[in-house]
């Protein structure tokens, strides 16, 4: 603890509160602390602050090249992290058709809360502290969903009175260089194949929640995903 300390002194990082647990897991420190995320290369980890209400994701290991501004750039999945998982559910189990289908007759219905939505909800109240044109967090949502699709996420958004920077639907497009162009720091996915893909351009988060992370039950066929179909 004290090396940490001595070298948090040395590079003059802004930091006076720290936990050392000597090898326990530190999740149940997150809500004590006030914090809002939990990040780990520990998966098991990950997986116990997610079931006890906390935003968090495992990092891939990458070779993302660092962003040079002062700014810092997040970008989120919709679904299974910032939404809840019930509309890729429906694609899931039922396919594009019915998912389509089902979130146009609900685009009015707001979606429910993901693990990430107080996450998100803690960076726009930060954001609302600057002036619009000066803040030094910028948002984006880098989803799969493409028309007729969007309308029930701007929505919800709306609904939820949280601004997001920048929306981005791709109709299941490579998100990849999409990332690259918003200049992200972090991308939280629910999806690993996603992740993996963008772990050569940004420093991606696996967030292990929603359906896509089941495990399939004995004799039940494992969730199928569609590179050029994924909704989320």
């Amino acid at each position: 603890g004290l090396r940490i300390f001595n070298s948090i002194e040395h590079y003059q990082l802004n930091i006076t509160r720290a936990a050392f647990t000597s090898g326990e897991s530190p999740y149940p420190y997150v809500a004590t602390f006030g914090s809002h995320l939990f990040l780990s290369t520990n998966g098991d980890d990950v997986v116990k602050a997610l079931n006890h209400g906390v935003a968090a994701a495992t990092i891939v290991h990458n070779a993302a090249q660092q962003n040079h501004t002062e700014e810092l750039r997040i970008a989120f999945d919709g679904d299974a992290v910032i939404f809840s998982d019930e509309a890729e559910r429906v694609y899931r189990s039922q396919g594009l058709d019915a998912f389509a289908h089902s979130e146009k007759a609900s685009a009015r219905q707001p979606l429910e809360g993901g693990p990430f939505k107080p996450f998100l909800a803690a960076l726009h109240h930060l954001q609302t502290r600057f002036p619009p044109d000066q803040c030094p967090i910028r948002t984006a949502l880098v989803t799969a969903r493409a028309a007729p699709a969007h309308e029930r996420v701007i929505r919800t958004l709306r609904e939820w009175n949280i601004r997001i920077d920048q929306a981005l639907f791709l109709g299941g497009m490579n998100k990849g260089p999409f990332l690259k162009a918003f200049g992200a720091d972090i991308f939280f996915d629910d999806q690993k194949g996603h992740c993996d893909n963008a772990a050569g351009i940004v420093t991606a988060a696996h967030v292990p929640h929603g359906v896509t992370n089941e495990q399939p039950r004995t004799g039940d066929s494992p969730a199928t995903s569609l590179s050029g179909e994924d909704r989320t």
